[in-house]
């Protein structure tokens, strides 16, 4: 480390052995980014696909579905690009902090756009709202995929890595709640459309200005930086899917988003028709992400004696079982009884969202290792991309099946489409966890080896 960033830096407050810029100040900084992507994205998921389109514009939830699927594929494909590009690039200002500059306004300027009603005629909102989420996915990436890349970088120990993401997983839980609302703020400034106009103009505003924080408040290592490439981008991905430890880590981790992914298609649907009682999802929500809160702290001194990987099976088995009962619940039973199993599965769903970010750090150090190139980009582009197409390949058919058993604009559905809005919501993400839970068996890459790895990194260096 140079002479001028330990003085810079505050080494009492930073994580004991790290960088000491690794300071809970700059760290909660580098957290705003994960506000705005998970309001962009929770906000698209939860509110947008599942309720804005198909209630509020009235397009129909087969082309609803297809409108993601298009925007997240094209998406999806973008992003092993956008990583390879930051780790290609050798500007003075740094390989990946530059894009939270050029992305932030596009990507606010997108988003509110997303929230108006164009035209009464199904093809053309299909075609608006397409181009747009397609410009609003690829901000989002040129954005995302350099700041995802970035953790690795700043935290390099196995634990460290665990706390940065703790923050950024705060951070995520704020983006959460705070896209679930925007119904609420839809309807205080008047409701319909209008209220979403306006609601979606604040939100832009309001998604686009973290960046600058987020740029204020990370670093890059010169060090990394100062090393040249030579790999192709095919060549790299074909290296990157040879990588035994990445792929079952991308396994695991693809299980375990198609399962969020599906709870937040549905849920909003779930207490709409199965319950309701349309106004508990927020406070249903409210509870998830309350639970989400207090456990993290827990499950972060609990990561300090255990492989990550046992930890995102304990996390996995947790969250399937609590949220197994929504399978069999009824409008019925007592309304604090259904309030119980949220945040059950909050718990779990931390600790999974948690071990899953913290472990792609570990294994960019093993390519590290085998290549001599610093790859962050690639592997979180990758990761974005094998998510991304996952999870709206996964609400595509969601929403297929629903449009197959009759679901419609209106407030009343029929036995078929309540029962499908059922499985959906409970059985799906249990099947995917159950999945993800079966991959992690022999993770190789533990706490013991990765810190042999370290120790070989920093003999190279000398």
């Amino acid at each position: 480390m140079s002479q001028s960033t330990s003085q810079n830096a505050s080494p009492e407050a930073a994580v004991p052995g790290e960088d000491p810029r690794l300071t809970p100040v700059r760290m909660t900084g580098y957290a705003a980014g994960d506000v705005t992507v998970n309001t962009v994205l929770v906000s698209l998921n939860m509110v947008w696909v599942t309720y804005f389109l198909t209630q509020v514009a009235g397009l129909r939830p087969e082309l609803a579905g297809l409108v993601q699927l298009i925007g997240r594929a094209v998406d999806a494909f973008t992003d092993p690009a956008m990583g390879r590009l930051s780790d290609l690039c050798r500007w003075k200002w740094g390989r990946r902090r530059p894009f939270f500059v050029l992305g932030a306004l596009p990507l606010g300027i997108s988003f509110a756009l997303l929230w108006m009603i164009p035209t009464d005629s199904q093809l053309g909102m299909f075609a608006y709202y397409t181009g747009l989420y397609v410009l609003l996915s690829v901000s989002l990436t040129m954005l995302s995929v350099p700041y995802l890349a970035l953790l690795p970088e700043m935290a390099l120990g196995y634990d460290a890595r665990t706390r940065l993401n703790m923050f950024r997983n705060v951070g995520s839980i704020v983006g959460i709640a705070v896209a679930i609302a925007i119904r609420q703020v839809a309807r205080g400034f008047g409701g319909g459309p209008e209220g979403y106009v306006t609601a979606g103009l604040l939100y832009g505003l309001l998604i686009a200005l973290p960046w600058l924080i987020v740029y204020a408040t990370s670093w890059e290592r010169p060090d990394f930086q100062s090393r040249g490439s030579t790999m192709s981008l095919a060549d790299g991905v074909r290296l990157l899917l040879r990588h035994q430890n990445f792929r079952k880590l991308t396994g695991l981790f693809i299980c375990s988003r198609i399962s969020m992914d599906l709870v937040g298609a549905m849920l909003i649907l779930y207490f709409t028709f199965v319950m309701g009682r349309s106004s508990d999802f927020e406070w249903a929500m409210g509870l998830f992400l309350g639970a989400v809160l207090l456990s993290l702290p827990i499950w972060g001194r609990i990561a300090t004696r255990f492989d990550k990987s046992t930890l995102f099976v304990a996390g996995a088995i947790w969250w399937m079982v609590s949220f197994l009962p929504f399978l069999f619940a009824e409008a019925t039973w007592p309304r604090w009884l259904i309030f119980v199993f949220p945040p059950l599965a909050g718990v779990g769903f931390a600790v999974v969202d948690l071990m899953a970010w913290s472990m792609l750090g570990d294994v960019v150090d093993e390519d590290d290792l085998i290549t001599g190139e610093r790859r962050e980009g690639i592997y979180s582009g990758a990761f974005m991309f094998v998510r991304k197409l996952a999870g709206s390949l996964a609400v595509f058919v969601a929403f297929w099946i629903l449009a197959a058993v009759g679901y419609h604009k209106d407030l009343e559905q029929s036995q078929a489409v309540t029962d499908a809005i059922r499985e959906i919501t409970a059985l799906g993400p249990a099947l995917f966890l159950a999945l993800s839970i079966w991959i992690a068996r022999g993770y190789l890459l533990t706490r013991t080896r990765h810190a042999e790895i370290r120790s070989e990194l920093e003999r190279r260096a000398l």
